[in-house]
């Protein structure tokens, strides 16, 4: 079962509307143009942006409405065209885009905007997913009555990330206001008036804050630019996969768009009252880890002084009969496991279930949970209760989620602290300790602690001071390498999927955990997620970011 990350929409008022002859039930209150992109309408839009405020500058939703004659008082065509994002619903209202003043009017504002445009689409990084192509060839006319030399803008170096090209600009204003109204920073703005306008920075304030990132994702035509994703890649050779930012506990729903098995760019997908439209730069940039070359890629076994690389088939088996040894001979007591809140909920619940096969008095501890000072809101200024986007203290995407894969198993349990603490007064003998962190993340008591420990298996994604202790050392994934789930702060289980294959050597996390805990077969989330519901009611409810009209962008 799932449902709509965040909230429940509010579909409980459905207003009634005719468009184009068809009536449709619609969210009481929102606009025309909401209301028909839910639809499955093609409505032309460039300033219209659900999360910002509406200022129907672009013209291009124009429609027309259906009025009472001022004297008859009889439902007419009213004589003008009204701007659809502007025009919120009213049950029993009628209005139409499939008539001639509208597509008249259509092509008319396709015309203005095209005339100082530069035809530079084969070297523009929008070509493939810009919407002034798309609604050019839809909207548009085949030819150009501009005879006269096109009005050249400059290209401007706005920020340390982002690059602006004056000259494809449609003015649609998004920027600005997403700088205004959800940053809260406003380093932009519009000079100069009517043809001559351009957006800019005001002087000596680039664009530079945390969530700066989406006035690239916002702007529907070519002008705002990463300067990461610069000429890296066409977006027609881009495959995307539905994932969960992992960097911190927020659970902001995301896109992964790679080709060949390397990640080119992240972008924000919508994810009612988590994330909602946007990401932060944080996230947006921080994935560059999972393609260092310096990534554990091997699982490595240690027999006395030597070092051998064992088959992927043999690790469950090693794991196994070296834990049981563990148990006989020390007690099932000394035996502990750290879940670290970068896995999935799914490996943590295999994993925990091994332990708990092997020795059932065995310790399950939630791993290290890094952090910052403080939250972040914004827009800037804001509070936690005013706040539109929040960039959380808490840096790991799974804490909450550990702690419900703990609770579930019972028994011997302990916090990151408590463990460390009875790890360096010798409680545990045999220690499965879980990283997976992108930054160096052992403290100099664990690492003293575990190099007296008999047998350390460590599961990471680079080699540090307890890599080198371990007896055996398994690979660990990247988040875009998973599939599982995560629960943010509030709570929300977030299922993802896996982007992208493991580097060469590797496996899995959660194939290897799946045998080691006794399943035969292939891992896959969603089965895991299917056992864990049997035992785990909080798992019988999933909650999934919502599908957004095709056509809204």
């Amino acid at each position: 079962m799932t449902n709509t990350a965040g909230h429940d929409l509010p579909y409980q008022n459905m207003a009634k509307i005719t468009i184009d002859n068809r009536e449709i039930e619609c969210r009481d209150g929102v606009p025309v143009l909401q209301a028909a992109l839910e639809a499955g309408w093609d409505v032309p839009h460039y300033c219209y942006h659900p999360g910002l405020s509406v200022v129907a500058s672009c013209r291009l939703c124009l429609m027309e409405m259906q009025l009472p004659h001022p004297k008859t008082g009889e439902m007419g065509w009213a004589p003008k065209l009204f701007p659809s994002c502007q025009t919120p619903v009213k049950d029993g209202m009628v209005v139409r885009f499939d008539s001639p003043p509208v597509e008249q009017n259509q092509k008319a504002c396709m015309e203005y905007f095209l005339l100082n445009h530069p035809l530079d689409c084969p070297v523009c990084d929008q070509a493939g997913e810009c919407y002034l192509q798309d609604y050019s060839y839809k909207f548009g006319e085949a030819t150009s009555r501009m005879h006269d030399q096109k009005q050249v803008n400059p290209k401007k170096d706005i920020g340390p990330k982002t690059l602006l090209y004056s000259d494809r600009c449609v003015m649609c204003s998004r920027c600005v206001r997403f700088a205004d109204e959800v940053a809260g920073t406003g380093e932009l703005c519009i000079v100069n008036r009517g043809g001559r306008a351009e957006i800019d920075v005001f002087p000596g304030i680039p664009l530079d804050n945390p969530m700066q990132g989406n006035v690239v994702d916002i702007c529907p035509v070519g002008a705002l630019l990463d300067k990461e994703f610069l000429f890296d890649q066409r977006v027609w050779f881009l495959k995307s996969g539905d994932s969960i930012c992992a960097g911190c506990s927020t659970g902001c729903a995301i896109r992964v768009d790679q080709n060949d098995d390397k990640v080119h760019r992240l972008k924000p997908r919508f994810n009612p009252g988590v994330n909602d439209w946007w990401m932060c730069d944080e996230g947006r940039f921080g994935w560059k880890y999972i393609h260092d070359p310096k990534r554990v890629t091997h699982p490595k076994l240690r027999r006395g002084a030597e070092t051998e690389t064992p088959a992927w088939e043999s690790v469950d088996e090693i794991v196994t009969y070296r834990f049981e040894q563990q148990a006989a001979k020390h007690g099932g007591e000394k035996l502990a496991v750290l879940l670290s809140p970068m896995m999935a909920c799914e490996e943590a619940w295999l994993l925990a279930k091994f332990f708990r096969a092997v020795a059932p008095e065995a310790t399950i501890a939630t791993g290290f949970v890094p952090t910052v000072e403080e939250d972040q809101f914004f827009p800037v200024g804001s509070d936690a209760e005013n706040a539109k986007f929040v960039i959380r203290r808490e840096k790991c995407p799974n804490r909450r989620g550990i702690e419900l894969v703990v609770e579930h198993f019972g028994g011997n349990t302990c916090d990151f602290e408590t463990f460390v603490t009875r790890a360096g007064e010798g409680t545990f003998e045999a220690v499965w300790a879980v990283g997976g962190y992108p930054d160096a993340w052992v403290p100099k008591p664990l690492a003293t602690a575990m190099a007296k420990i008999e047998l350390l298996v460590v599961q990471d994604i680079f080699e540090n001071e307890l890599t080198a202790e371990a007896e055996l050392l398994l690979p660990a994934c990247a988040w875009v390498e998973r599939d599982g789930s995560f629960v943010n702060h509030a709570g929300l289980i977030q299922p993802f999927e896996r982007a992208i294959g493991v580097p060469e050597g590797a496996k899995r996390d959660g194939q290897y955990l799946f045998a080691a805990a006794g399943f035969e077969g292939l891992y896959s989330g969603e089965r895991v997620r299917e056992l864990m519901a049997e035992e785990m009611d909080a798992f019988r409810e999933i909650a999934e970011a919502p599908k957004k009209p095709a056509h809204q962008h």
